[in-house]
Formats: C-alpha cells, structure tokens, sequence
C-alpha cells in the first residue's frame, strides 16, 4: 500500500476529527439575544419615562396634568407587560401578571383618576424603566465585545448578566404575590357581601309586600266594613271583626317568621347552641344538635354559623329525603367548624341549585371554607369553617 493511499485510510477512518460546531447551546444564544436587545429597549422605556416625568410635571398646574399621567400610568403597564413577555420567551422567567386595575368599578371620575395614580404596578415599571439604559449600555457592550474577544468565556458572562436581568424583572416587575392575591380577594368578596346584601334586602321586601303587607291590607279593609255594619247589622260586624281578629294573629306569626329569618332574639339573648337546637326542633327530619364551644364568637361569625345550618337544614327538609340528620359545632383553634350530616339520597353539589353556592360565597367573603361531600345513595356531610373572633364585650 502506498503513503498516499494510506494517509487517505486514515483521514476516512474512525480517528477522523469531528466537524466544527458552535459551542453554546440555544438557551445561551437566547440569553445572549436578550441582552443584545436590552439597548433598544430600554431607549424606547428610557423615553417614555423622561416624557412621562416631564410633561406630566409641566402640566400639573393644568387640568390636565394629573389625568395625562394617570393615562401614562396605564400605558406603563403595557410596557411591563412586554417586558415579562421577554423575560419568558428569553430568560425562560416566567412572572406572574399583576392583577389588572379595577377601573371599570373604580366609582366617579375622581376616585378613577386616584386608583390610577397610586397604581403601585405602574410607578415600580417607571422606575424599572428610568434604571435600565444605563444596564441596557452596559450590557450591550460586554456581550458585543464578548462576542468577538471573550469567546471562551462568554457563556458565563451571558449567564451572570442574565440572572441580573431576571433579579430586576422579579423585584420590579413581578406583582407582589400575596398582597395582589389579598387584594384580589378582597375586591371580590367585598362584591360577594354586596350582592348578597342586595339579594337579602329584596327577600325581606318581598316577604313582607307578599305576606305581612297584603295581609294588614286586607285587615284594614274587614275593619272598615265592619265599622260601617256595626250599626245597621252588629252580628255580621262582630263576625267580620273576629275575621280580622285572625288575620291579625296570622301577620304577626309572619312578622315573627321574617324577623327570626333575618336575626333570631334567641341567637342574641341564648347564643347558637340555643339558636340551632330552636331551628332544627322545626325541621321535618329528626336532628341531633351538639354544640362544644368555650365561649361564644363574634356576633357577625355567630350570625353567619346559624344561617348556614338553617339553610342547610331546609335543604335536608325540602330535597335529601332523609331519616334522620346530625349538627355537630365545635372550635378548633382559631376556626369554628360546622358539620351538617343526613343520611339521605345524596348527590348535592355546589352548583345544584339548592343555595349551596351562595352559602360558600358567603363563608368565603369571610375568609371561610364550605365543603360538600355528597355522592349518590348518600350519605350528605356538609363541612363549614368559619374564622374564630372573640366577642367583644358582653351581651
């Protein structure tokens, strides 16, 4: 074999060098992109903030001045929101989106105006945005130079100026986690009480437009027909006053009704134990009532606790088809924990129409919890928490 034909074995052999190939992997070359593109970004932010800050504060002896950077405000928003797009598509951070601004049911032009101007996600993106040219300059350069000079090292530069970005993106444009999240809640279970007022003040208007009015209405009528009697037919007029005497008797037992509805006097002079065992002596399936509770709670927690076992109560009454049911209230810890249990056909669920789900809306505007475990055949547990508040004072 010749030396030519030999070395051309070799070169085709296993021993040949591998083809050459770029040393960084895609998340690197995605790092290193994010970086590049922080100068153009952060000169459009940059911008924006030096305009905000400049006019706004120019036109602040104006109408015009506060509602302009309110608008400004807003628009801040979407800057942070293209940001943390970035930030994910790039860094593979993924942020959060704060909650948006409620200003649709932010009241008047007024406390509109004054939601947007202390929209705390709004100020941390300008401020965001005013740090970051200077970052922005620095980082662009490095890389660049990186990139022709520090090549061997460029993938943990890339790396450390990276996790600077995904630090400031995390402090200044993640929304801070609980408070969003309380905040949130609160404006939702403000919303739940309000339209759960509203709903109890229409029952109560129509309870007594239906019933106890109507009623006095046509009282008041027997009576003036039989004043008109009393002289010319005094028997049918005695007759007719006995009628209304009846109907008297019948509004006031639904004037009692209505107000036992809305707060029994027993809940407030005797406490829930009382309160419970009163409400379930009228339910129509026998129940046990235990009640193992130190002291008595707060008077709104008190309130809510019976109204959950007298709606749930005439649940068992009017669809479970039960024997028998079991009401157990106890304090555990910081909770009061109610549980409601029957040994009927089951199958309730939250969203079946029977008032459970706004019996958990209303234990969830108090920071509650309602839990239904009800399969087929049965048997129906209720579990309701309530938090425990000491009662204030003495009754």
């Amino acid at each position: 074999m010749t030396a030519s034909a030999s070395a051309a074995g070799r070169t085709d052999g296993p021993d040949r060098l591998p083809a050459a190939r770029l040393a960084l992997d895609a998340h690197t070359w995605k790092e290193i992109a994010h970086l590049l593109l922080n100068l153009p970004v952060s000169l459009l932010g940059f911008t924006y903030v030096f305009t905000v800050v400049l006019v706004s504060g120019v036109l602040t002896v104006t109408v015009v001045g506060l509602p302009l950077l309110a608008v400004c405000l807003l628009g801040a928003r979407q800057l942070g929101k293209l940001e943390r797009a970035r930030a994910r598509a790039l860094l593979g951070l993924w942020v959060e989106e704060p909650t948006p601004l409620p200003i649709a049911r932010g009241g008047g032009p007024v406390q509109r105006l004054w939601l947007a101007l202390k929209d705390p996600v709004g100020w941390r993106t300008l401020l965001y945005d005013l740090i970051r040219l200077p970052w922005g300059v620095l980082t662009f350069a490095v890389v660049l130079v990186s990139l022709f000079v520090l090549w061997p090292v460029l993938p943990f530069v890339a790396r450390g100026l990276a996790n600077a970005d995904r630090a400031m993106v995390r402090g200044l444009l993640s929304p801070s986690d609980e408070l969003e999240r309380r905040i949130a809640e609160l404006e939702s279970d403000r919303g739940v009480v309000v339209d759960t007022a509203a709903a109890d003040l229409r029952r109560i208007e129509r309870d007594l437009h239906d019933g106890a009015q109507a009623r006095l209405v046509n009282l008041a009528m027997g009576l003036g027909l039989a004043k008109e009697k009393l002289l010319e037919d005094p028997d049918t007029a005695a007759a007719m006053v006995a009628e209304a005497h009846g109907e008297v008797k019948l509004a006031l037992q639904e004037l009692r009704d209505l107000a036992r509805g809305i707060h029994p006097a027993v809940l407030t002079d005797r406490g829930l134990d009382a309160a419970l065992s009163s409400v379930a002596s009228r339910c129509t399936v026998p129940v046990r009532v235990t009640a193992d509770l130190p002291a008595r709670p707060a008077a709104a927690i008190e309130g809510i606790a019976y109204f959950t076992v007298s709606e749930l109560l005439q649940n068992i009454s009017k669809h479970s088809g039960a024997r028998t049911a079991s009401v157990e209230v106890w304090r555990s810890e910081d909770r009061l924990l109610i549980q409601v249990l029957d040994d009927g056909r089951g199958g309730a669920r939250l969203d079946g129409g029977s008032g459970m789900r706004g019996l958990a809306d209303r234990l969830g505007a108090v920071d509650g919890l309602f839990v239904v475990d009800s399969p087929e055949g049965g048997p129906t547990v209720v579990t309701a928490e309530l938090p425990w508040r000491d009662r204030a004072g003495t009754d």
